[in-house]
């Protein structure tokens, strides 16, 4: 005799980690993907007895040639720097994701591409898991923003606010965040993976059957990760970074997956008593306070997406004979510096084994790229050997481990930018005949003097002012004698 129960879905225990969403048959200490001590949790799911064969949807296999090409049209958020990002602006029905720190802003962000919106007659509906009406109405009247056309609602349950969102078909759903929302019939607490992902998934639903964009919010760990969930990432259309120095007004928007668009596009903003405020001369902002030929200190072309930025690279090396030297690198990855600094004492002959060194990019900024390796070698140096670089100077290359110079990419829109703001002097790698033949007519018309390195070496012969490479010189006398 047949059990009734088959066919029927039975009830089970899984241990589910909390950071990547690994799942596990047993409690583990540490998660074995992620390397998290203590993050699983038992989590009751139903899964369907083996052998229950699963209809398909009433979709059909369609072949790609015959499928219609679909025009997605995009309307503006009213922030240019965001809708660079995305790509050209927001997508209907997409799910766009915006991580970052707690505090750093994207509450703000939201409420303010929500009062843009409402000015252009959209209907924006705003929900909060976390916050109050009384607590979202002083921050508007602090940002300015009257509210009027943007709908707030203050509720975890989202079976709750997908009634209220089909009641109210707006233009654009806000949801803040997306750790404060829970589901009755999915188990765990609100953050943890099963409802973060349950929820997304539902609100995913939500926004392509309605055809209305949808911005969530989620909240980034110490290590940088989406908190709760790695999974998260996969689910939305867009994941966006909204990132900034604890201690510094701006802030950076950055694409890490986009469906619509490049991922290579970057927005900039300043944090005011007003709210956020778009940056639109990066370049200039950032080098507001630098002083030319400063000891320790060179201008760096870097590219943030397509967009270049002429950032400040500042350094400062000090004797350290009782401690083993210290190495800090603010704004800059730290294994780079090291590998900077080895090529310099093995390569270019500074004796740095003995002296703590300290770089830092100003602005609080945060740059990985390459690029910037000649312009940190050249800050390390300049502080060394206590001198100056030469008048206008801005440097760009990549070092290699054998103290050779290695060309980058895009050097033309790098050396546009330099010719912008009005530089004098221009330090690179030996580039190829067709580049220097495409930027030479601009460097003519600016003045600026096109001065080509291959080695580590003679960058800082070159670079550095003629003092320098006399004191030098004396300086390796005395340590021969």
């Amino acid at each position: 005799m047949k059990s009734n129960s088959q066919g029927k879905s039975r009830p089970r225990s899984i241990f589910i980690c909390q950071q990547c969403g690994k799942e596990s048959p047993k409690w583990l200490g540490r998660c074995p993907d992620c390397q998290v001590w203590n993050s699983f949790v038992e989590t009751r799911v139903t899964s369907a007895r083996a052998g229950v064969r699963t209809r398909c949807s009433g979709n059909s296999l369609q072949e790609l040639c015959q499928v219609e090409g679909a025009d997605f049209p995009r309307f503006d958020l009213g922030f240019s720097e965001v809708d660079r990002v995305l790509g050209g602006g927001l997508v209907p029905g997409s799910l766009v994701l915006v991580g970052g720190e707690p505090g750093i802003g994207k509450s703000t962000l939201l409420l303010q591409i929500s009062a843009k919106l409402a000015e252009s007659n959209k209907v924006v509906a705003y929900i909060s898991g976390e916050e109050s009406a009384n607590q979202i109405k002083l921050r508007s009247a602090r940002l300015g923003i009257g509210g009027k056309g943007i709908y707030f609602l203050s509720e975890p349950d989202l079976a709750a606010v997908l009634e209220c969102l089909e009641g109210l078909s707006p233009g654009l759903a806000v949801i803040d965040s997306i750790q404060t929302m829970y589901l009755e019939d999915v188990a765990g607490t609100p953050g943890s993976i099963s409802q973060v992902r349950e929820c997304t998934w539902r609100l995913e639903r939500w926004a392509k059957q309605n055809n209305v964009p949808l911005l969530i919010t989620g909240h980034v760990t110490k290590e940088g990760a989406i908190a709760g969930p790695g999974t998260l990432e996969h689910i939305v259309d867009v994941v966006l970074y909204f990132e900034g120095e604890p201690f510094s007004s701006y802030r950076m928007l950055r694409s890490a997956k986009n469906r619509f668009g490049s991922t290579n596009e970057v927005g900039i903003f300043e944090m005011g008593d007003r709210g956020l405020a778009q940056v639109d001369n990066p370049s200039q902002v950032f080098l507001s306070s630098y002083k030319e030929g400063a000891i320790g200190s060179v201008v760096v072309p870097t590219l943030e997406g397509s967009r270049p930025l002429l950032i400040e690279i500042q350094a400062l090396t000090t004797p350290n004979s009782f401690t083993p030297p210290r190495r800090i690198a603010n704004g800059v990855d730290f294994n780079r510096l090291l590998l900077i600094i080895a090529v310099l004492t093995k390569r270019a002959g500074l004796k740095l084994y003995n002296h703590d060194i300290i770089v830092n990019v100003t602005g609080g900024l945060r740059v990985n790229e390459p690029a910037i390796d000649l312009g940190i070698a050249s800050a390390i140096a300049s502080s060394f050997l206590d001198s100056k670089p030469i008048a206008g100077l801005v440097a760009l290359g990549e070092v290699g481990l054998n103290g050779e110079l290695r060309g980058i990419s895009r050097v033309e829109r790098r050396i546009a930018e330099v010719v912008r703001l009005g530089f004098s002097s221009c330090l690179t790698p030996e580039l190829p005949p067709g580049i220097k033949s495409e930027i030479k007519d601009s460097l003519r018309a600016a003045d600026i003097r096109l001065i080509e390195a291959s080695s580590v070496g003679e960058a800082l012969r070159l670079g550095l002012t003629r003092e320098t490479r006399a004191k030098d010189a004396a300086g390796r006398s005395r340590d021969s004698r």
